[in-house]
């Protein structure tokens, strides 16, 4: 058995983004178990320490090596100004970073003014108002960033998903900074151990292949001796389909994997062709 050459430290995220990691990262075959209020989850790969880490703080401590992975979102990237290495997009919680104003006030006449605004989004906040050319008052929010206007700031910056709690506050969108999702991170020192790569490589080849079979499924049909010349060209697989004969040598076992968005549409088609016993699997990861 080789033995242990080292481990590598994964930043989760604490929070409503833990879940969705967490489980991909099961899907993925890593099961991190959290024990009460412990910020060192249990994860059954002896080459992995995973700590629970809020996603504001992740950017920076991969950038300084206290991480060598992580998951954050790309608005917290670049707020940061981090310098690591985005190795994947996850695509959870998609959201807009916007600024936002009352829905009566007229945004041309709210730039000449001194802008009181309000973020947990300092540095992205700056460097926007900055290319506004106007002048403002920094507020720094802790959540509800909403609640601030009219009374106590005029513009908000913050991330909206559907963009309902604005609505439901009366304001009204005047201009998207930046678009954001989840990130899967890495130092960039990490990335040149040897060790540490091959890690960081082989979780992300069971991630794709996690994707991969979230929008594929695995098909089995039998077809006949006569009919299978004609059906196979216009059979959809990854590759070929595989193909097997059967015990009593008049018919084949065909085996495919598809889109599941190509399932509908198939299903009828091939049995009006004359397949038959068509069964449909979902799959657990799809490495090609």
């Amino acid at each position: 058995m080789e033995k242990n050459k080292g481990k590598i430290k994964i930043a989760m995220p604490k929070g409503r983004l833990f879940d969705k990691v967490n489980e991909l990262m099961k899907e993925a075959g890593f099961d991190i178990v959290v024990n009460g209020r412990s910020y060192r989850p249990y994860i059954n790969d002896p080459q992995i320490e995973v700590k629970l880490i809020k996603p504001q703080n992740i950017p920076k401590l991969v950038e300084l090596g206290s991480q060598d992975v992580a998951f954050t979102g790309h608005d917290w990237i670049t707020e940061e100004k981090a310098d690591v290495v985005e190795l994947i997009d996850l695509g959870f919680n998609p959201v807009s970073v916007v600024a936002a104003i009352q829905e009566k006030v007229n945004f041309n006449k709210l730039k000449k003014k001194k802008i009181r605004v309000v973020s947990e989004y300092e540095n992205l906040t700056k460097k926007f108002l900055k290319r506004l050319g106007s002048e403002y008052v920094f507020i720094k929010s802790f959540g509800a960033t909403e609640v601030f206007i009219p009374e106590d700031a005029d513009m908000m910056i913050d991330n909206i998903s559907s963009g309902k709690t604005l609505e439901n506050n009366n304001l009204k969108i005047v201009n998207e900074l930046l678009k954001s999702s989840t990130r899967m991170i890495a130092n960039k020192q990490a990335l040149k151990d040897p060790f540490k790569k091959k890690k960081i490589e082989d979780i992300i080849m069971m991630f794709k292949g996690v994707f991969n079979a979230r929008d594929r499924v695995f098909m089995d049909m039998n077809i006949s001796r006569d009919l299978l010349d004609k059906i196979l060209p216009s059979l959809p697989a990854m590759k070929s389909p595989t193909v097997s004969e059967l015990y009593d040598k008049k018919s084949y076992s065909v085996k495919i994997v598809v889109k599941k968005s190509e399932v509908n549409e198939l299903i009828p088609r091939l049995k009006k062709k004359g397949v038959t016993d068509i069964l449909v699997f979902n799959l657990e990861k799809v490495i090609p």
